[in-house]
Formats: structure tokens, sequence, C-alpha cells
């Protein structure tokens, strides 16, 4: 069997047998070429640009642009300079620039959301305790682990501040068995890395557990390691939020003030809201625990409600109502939910906040307060966090607090699954920047005050058709042997929606077998009713009878930002890593 797929591709070679993976390059390429040239000059690539990739009309810049494509495509393939090429594209220099996922992607790769609105405006990307390395409950707490979210594009980070007992502060899980990073790493850490991805702010929200003593060191820490990067600003005066563009390059600290954490444990309401799921009683270096005391942490841990999570009485009694220079750092002012959840989402016109939820909170605020929730956010930020029992650091989906408004979604950024694949496309929006814009009907007021209402049932306001055409590259990314031992893999497609609960779909391919570069020219129709919030979901996988299908990668793409046409879409690991080679052609239509 070997031997006989190694004599046709042979075969295929020696006569010069056309690729069938060009098929339906070789159509565009030859009904936009003059047929009795052999090249596509640049006014012809411009004119399929227009046509079908729904690109800029035949102006200057336009003309410019395809020049530079077709300059840049002859510089790549071929050894000789391109002045001693004639300046038009051969059929297969043409596919090159269709399977270019650089050249010819799928989302524009530019900030272009207007960014001068308050941040409360915008979904911001955010993680959840940044300093762990992998599950909630034994796993190291590293600046490492914060560097990596920086750079993958992640604009708010989270510390847990705890005594070492040293007279120092350290970063750390509390009551957990994970072992801590000293603070100081950390700040440095954000320091160097906060800016290399996106210009656009970083806020450190904090959860202390300090004496008075220590978060003036904590305050002077901060300052000396920031300097002019961060950003002072009394939110308890000020009316609105700044924006993200005059707010460029800046840090800002967001916490509760010191008094807030006296009260914490005044009200021992179960899930109420506190941020407190992840800062947890301080847990110093330990060696690796044995299974009675992982047994312990664990119910010890679980044995706690949210609130009783986030504070430590025997720190909060011993903190003084006082901390100036530490109260002076903190530009966004966080929260804790008093008197139930509609009295916390009470908007007050003279003051700006953040308020943190749980996941299950969230849901329980949008079925019973859904209008008053979009109206919150609307002017505060909303932070919503996984809840306490996710040890393993899985997710949760976030659509429900996206159409709700909620700016901060906190994942957890080291975990893995389908729900962070979901977190990762919606921030590949506006120029993978970190901020994303919100949709207008998450902002109006009508003139009666109405907002929009998320358990709304609305009629589908347009229909995105996707064709899946084909797909290469695995035989580069993957050994040959890693899908099957002694055939090539039998790769199908999944591919839906995830969005509004009317909008979300899965379909998939048929199997196209014994393929490394599969061809499926399969069409799918998806008809939305809030496109703004939708996100397009690929998934491939070999097909394995009896047995587990064999990941062969994913992405998730906003769908607002699609650009028409037919698009080489790179696929990207199970933690979001991209593939050098892996990629599909599709094409995108709305209708």
């Amino acid at each position: 069997m070997i031997f006989t797929r190694r004599y046709k591709e042979t075969v295929r070679q020696q006569t010069k047998e056309k690729d069938p993976n060009l098929d339906d390059v070789r159509d565009a390429f030859e009904t936009y070429t003059d047929k009795e040239k052999q090249y596509m000059e640049p006014e012809e690539l411009q004119w399929f640009l227009a046509e079908v990739q729904g690109q800029a009309t035949y102006d200057a810049a336009s003309q410019a642009d395809t020049k530079r494509i077709v300059a840049e495509v002859l510089r790549r393939r071929h050894s000789i300079g391109t002045s001693l090429r004639r300046q038009a594209l051969t059929v297969e220099d043409f596919a090159y620039y269709m399977f270019s996922s650089d050249l010819n992607p799928p989302l524009t790769g530019q900030v272009h959301h207007k960014m001068g609105a308050p941040v409360s405006h915008y979904f911001i990307f955010t993680s959840h305790n940044s300093y762990l390395t992998g599950n909630q409950l034994s796993s190291n707490c590293s600046n490492l682990a914060i560097a990596d979210a920086l750079r993958q594009g992640v604009r708010v980070v989270e510390l847990d501040l705890w005594p070492d007992g040293n007279d120092d502060v350290c970063v750390t899980h509390g009551r957990t068995l994970t072992k801590a990073v000293k603070l100081g790493k950390c700040l440095e850490s954000i320091k160097t890395h906060a800016f290399t991805t996106s210009k656009y702010p970083v806020i450190i929200t904090l959860e202390d557990h300090l004496t008075t003593k220590l978060q003036s060191k904590v305050a002077k820490m901060i300052t000396q390691t920031f300097g002019d990067m961060l950003y002072y600003h009394d939110s308890e005066s000020c009316k609105e939020f700044p924006s993200p563009e005059e707010l460029k390059e800046k840090i800002l600290i967001s916490t509760k003030p010191p008094n807030e954490y006296l009260e914490v444990n005044d009200t021992k309401e179960k899930d109420n809201g506190e941020e407190g799921k992840d800062s947890d009683e301080d847990v110093s270096a330990k060696e690796p625990a044995d299974l009675d005391k992982v047994s312990n942490s664990i119910n010890n841990y679980l044995n706690l409600d949210d609130e009783e999570r986030g504070s430590s009485r025997e720190f909060e009694t011993s903190c003084q109502l006082q901390a100036p220079e530490y109260k002076r750092l903190i530009a966004i002012h966080a929260g804790k939910p008093k008197g139930g959840l509609r009295m916390a989402l009470k908007v007050d016109p003279s003051k700006i906040r953040r308020l943190s939820l749980s996941e299950q909170l969230l849901e329980e605020a949008v079925a019973t307060y859904g209008t008053d929730v979009i109206r919150f956010t609307q002017k505060n930020l909303l932070r919503i966090y996984p809840k306490g029992t996710r040890l393993n650091s899985s997710n949760y989906k976030p659509q429900i607090g996206w159409l709700s408004g909620a700016q901060m979604m906190a994942f957890n950024i080291q975990g893995y699954g389908r729900a962070l694949w979901l977190m990762q496309g919606m921030f590949r929006a506006n120029g993978g920047c970190g901020y994303v814009k919100k949709p207008d009907f998450l902002m109006n007021v009508g003139p009666n005050g109405q907002v929009f209402d998320p358990k709304e049932n609305l009629p589908p306001k347009k229909t995105l058709k996707v064709k899946v055409c084909k797909g290469d590259g695995w035989n580069l990314d993957f050994n040959k042997t890693h899908f099957d031992l002694y055939s090539p893999p039998d790769f199908y497609v999944k591919v839906g929606i995830a969005g509004a609960p009317a909008d979300e779909v899965m379909q998939k391919t048929k199997v196209e077998e014994d393929t490394w570069k599969p061809v499926w020219n399969e069409e799918f129709t998806f008809p939305l009713t809030i496109p703004e919030l939708a996100l397009l979901r690929v998934e491939v996988y070999d097909f394995d009878n009896g047995e587990k299908d064999d990941f062969g990668g994913q992405t998730c793409l906003p769908v607002s930002e699609l650009r028409q046409g037919i698009r080489a879409v790179p696929l990207f690991d199970q933690k979001g890593e991209k593939y050098n080679s892996t990629r599909l052609l599709m094409r995108f239509e709305f209708v």
C-alpha cells in the first residue's frame, strides 16, 4: 500500500499532471487574465481584488498596493532580482499569493476602531491569576507566565499580594499549594513586556492581604518600578474614564481602597460577587506536596465561599484605615456588591468604578436584571472571574458577558480548551491590540431610557456564507506518522458560529481520505441575529474509525472583521500558538 502511494505521486510529478489543489485558484486566474497570456498583470490582479476580494476601488492607493503585492510575491518566489523579471504573476505565483496568510489574511491586522472613547466602551483582554503556570491548586507562580500573557496581547493582569513572612511581599494563590514568586520580579516583567505587543494601557488588578506597612512598601515598589509609566487618577471625583488613546503606554492600578478590605467578611452571602475567588490566605514556598496535603488543600479551598477565599481576617483586622501612598496609586477603584445585586448594579452619575462578579453570579444578574447590567457597563467596568471549582484552570463561555457589555472577562490564559479559543478569537479583532470597541447597540440609550435587552428575541440581521475550499501545510508542521502510521490523514473541518444563543451552530464537511492536501469545496450558510458579537469557529480533525479523532488545528475569527473573498486562514494549536505552515483556503461572503 505504501509503495502504491509513492508510485502514484511519482507518476503525477513525472507526467506534470495538474494539481487538483489549484483548480479554483486556476479558475480565478483565468477569469481575470487574458487567455492568450500566461501572466496576471497588476491591473488584472487589482480587478480580481476589487470584484472578488471586495477591496479598495481603482484609486492610486489601491494601484500602489497591488504593485507592492506583485513585487513581494516575486521577491519571495524567485531568487533573481525582481527588476530582471516581468512584473506580473504566473498561475503558480498567484496561488502562492492566495495561500499566503500574511499577504492574503482573513483579518486586516491593523488597529482601526476609534480609540478615543472612555475605557468602559471597550472589551478588554483580561487574564485571571496571571502569575500561575498551570492549575489553580499546585502549579508554580512565575513572572514568566505574566510576560507570556502580555506577549499574547493581554491588557489586564492580576496579582494576589501576600506577606511572605520576611517583611516582604510575594505573589501567590492563597490557601493552595502554589509556590510563591517575589512581587518585584512580577513588576519588572510587566514593565519589560507591557507594550511589546500593544501600546494601549495595561491595567494591574491587585488583591492584597497586607498590613499598612507592607502596603506602603508595595506603593514604593510600584512607583520606583514604573516611574512615568504609572497613571495617577482620582476616580472618586471623576465621572468618566479616560480613553485608551489618552492612556497609551500607561499602567493603571485597580484595587479596593484599604478600608474596603475591612468590610469583606461583614456579609456572609454565598458567592455575592466579591472578587475574592482568587485571592487566598498566604501559602509560602513549600516542598512538593503529598496526597494528604493536596486533599486537605482542595477541601479547604472548596469549603470556602468566594468571599471567604478572598479575605483573611487576620490581615484585615491588622490594617489601619489609612495607607495614603497606596491609596494614591489607585486609578480604578474596585468594590464589592453591597445590598444585593440590584444595588451593586446601581449607576452613580457622579462616580465611576469597577465591580467583580463570579461567572455564576453574572448568569443570575443577566437573568434577573439584564438591562441593569447593560446600563452599569455603559459607564462602569464589570469584571467576571471563573468559579472556584475550576481547579484545572479551565474557562467559562464568555458570550453571556459580552452580550451584557462586561468589559473584563477574566480568563485563565494558562489554561486550555474551546472557551479560551473564543477569547483569543475575539481579541484578534482591532489588530490584536487588546481593546475591542463595543458595538453601538450596547451603548445606545433610547428616548425613554431604554437599552438593549440581552433576553430579547431578534430576527436575523445578516447572513454569512462560508466556503471551505482546501487545506495545506500539515505535512510541514506534523510528523508523517502523527495522524496515521501507514497512510495519509483523513481530514474534515468543523465550522460554525459562537455568539448569541440563536446564532450558535456547528456543522462539518465530508471526510477527505488519504491526503495531506484535502479539497472540500463545501459551502455553509449562517443567519446571524447579532453579527457584531459573532465568532466564526473552525476546527480540523483527522477521522479515526472507532477511536477519538485527532486534532489538526483550529482558529476563531470575529465575524464583524472578516475580509470578503477567498482568504488564507492560518490555524493554531490547542494552546493558541500559530502553526508555521498549516492553513485553510476559505471564502467569505455576506448577504
